[in-house]
């Protein structure tokens, strides 16, 4: 918090940062709009994630390519641990996969950072269906590699 600045003022203006780092990297992410992906709530050092499973998305087996819904928590790691104006990458990541899901579900990806010190930061990441129930669960290491200037 800066000199005299509030809680409160605090508060907004890291909502703000998160807001506006955030939908900077968006915009340059052609992989996750290409993937019909929308970012549905951002803070400090969180980001909820949303797609759409098309057909073009599913495997042999008829369900979603697991790699696709890695691509959605990536995405949504990606802009929990950059929502506090640095560059920051995944240093490593893994995902547990629950249960599958299929053409025309609606997943959720809610990414929270869940340690950060230094230029380390360590994110989880759930993905849900429209039912509330649990696809995955992924867990992220981030590395910033280069803090704003200015």
């Amino acid at each position: 918090m800066a000199r005299g600045e509030t809680p409160d003022a605090a508060q907004r203006a890291a909502n703000e940062l998160a807001a506006t780092s955030i939908a900077a990297l968006f915009r340059g992410d052609r992989a996750s709009q290409a993937l019909g992906m929308e970012i549905v709530a951002t803070g400090p050092g969180t980001a909820t994630v949303r797609m759409t499973i098309r057909e073009d998305m599913l495997n042999g087996h008829r369900v979603c390519h697991g790699g696709l819904v890695f691509a959605l928590a990536d995405s949504a790691f990606a802009f929990a641990c950059n929502s506090h104006g640095a560059d920051a990458l995944a240093a490593s990541a893994s995902i547990d996969f629950l249960m599958p899901a299929r053409g025309g579900d609606v997943l959720t990806a809610a990414a929270v950072e869940t340690w950060r010190a230094g230029r380390s930061g360590v994110t989880e990441v759930t993905v849900t269906n429209q039912n509330g129930e649990r696809v995955a669960l992924f867990r992220g290491r981030s590395a910033v590699v280069r803090q704003p200037t200015g």
